[in-house]
């Protein structure tokens, strides 16, 4: 159907186009009467309003900012961290009358497309892989952007801790005296593909944040007098309690089960934790366990984690792609409680 002008609208109400404008723009500069005789024939003509396309042209801003996320879109409302970053970007937004178009990116060949086509004033990207064709297109946009975790790109914002010195840490804490470490993984590559194996080769993974935990971890090891080589990586192909409780119990039911397991989430920690009683084993001394994020499920059981705050994160990417520089790189910190060994 032919959609109805604004011209229209003025002309049966008997008032310039200027007068109906302000209406809907600019009231206060319209009289009751004006105003009364506008809204009566907008109503007759079914006029729905300004097209708000055509005002952000004019406006030259949508007022809105793209949150890619390379994920599922029920993925931004079911993984605690996600809606925890999303939260963050929301603090900032609401004040400022921004909206928010969550853009979910799943390796289909219109991936590219949804970004460019987006009307936004600006982008932030969840964290993801090297190769990504997403960041492509986020550059070619020429608007500013903001990547959380990763990849570095040159010409964006990086919004990230330190997750090689961070899995350092938390890798020393958890691998004492242990003689069979092993670490239950976050995805290598956007193919997502659950494996075991052993002495992972860390150069070949392609998400940032993975690979640095791994090289934090492999440091950590190395430091505890066990090869990199020794080391069991179970990756899986999401951040999900469930996967990580049955590929912690194909681990345990092995010839030679870990007596110590670094998670990279709470999440896959908890799986972790009822796989290892599931299996009539005691925390921390025959396996100790530590998560990542410091979510309520690891204070609940009591696990040693990396404390970060997903929702101060997603609050300074809200900042740096609405134009201020991001501060200070992200804090993080270990939390030591009863899932690791004295």
């Amino acid at each position: 159907m032919k959609r109805v002008t604004l011209a229209e609208v003025a002309e049966r109400a008997g008032v310039s186009v200027m007068t109906a404008s302000y209406t809907y723009n600019r009231p206060e500069r319209v009289s009751d009467r004006s105003r009364s005789k506008v809204l009566a024939a907008a109503a007759e003509l079914k006029y729905p309003g300004p097209d708000p396309s055509a005002r952000s042209l004019r406006r030259g801003s949508t007022r809105t900012l793209g949150i890619v996320m390379g994920e599922h879109l029920t993925y931004a409302f079911e993984d605690p961290q996600a809606v925890s970053f999303l939260a963050g970007i929301a603090d900032v937004c609401a004040p400022r009358g921004y909206g928010m178009t969550i853009l979910p990116i799943t390796g289909a060949a219109e991936d590219a497309s949804r970004v460019t086509s987006a009307a936004v004033d600006g982008f932030i990207v969840w964290t993801t892989s090297d190769d990504d064709p997403v960041m492509a297109a986020v550059q070619s946009m020429k608007r500013p952007a903001v990547v959380h975790g990763g990849p570095a790109t040159p010409g964006l914002e990086l919004v990230s801790i330190d997750n090689r010195a961070a899995a350092r840490a938390v890798g020393a804490v958890v691998f004492v005296g242990a003689r069979r470490p092993a670490v239950v993984s976050q995805p290598l590559s956007r193919e997502r593909v659950s494996t075991i194996s052993r002495g992972t080769d860390i150069t070949d993974v392609l998400f940032p944040v993975t690979r640095h935990r791994l090289e934090g971890y492999r440091q950590a090891v190395e430091a505890a007098g066990v090869a990199w080589g020794d080391v069991t990586v179970a990756v899986c192909a999401h951040n999900d309690a469930a996967e990580a409780e049955q590929i912690t119990a194909t681990l345990l039911a092995g010839t030679s089960p870990p007596d110590a397991i670094a998670a990279m989430s709470d999440q896959q920690a908890a799986g972790v934790v009822r796989a290892v009683r599931a299996a009539g084993l005691v925390i921390p001394d025959d396996v100790a366990v530590t998560g990542w994020d410091d979510a309520d499920v690891a204070a609940r059981l009591g696990l040693t984690t990396v404390a970060q705050s997903l929702r101060d994160q997603g609050a300074t990417c809200a900042y740096a792609a609405l134009g201020q520089k991001p501060g200070s790189p992200a804090s993080w910190s270990v939390v030591r409680r009863s899932s690791t060994r004295a």
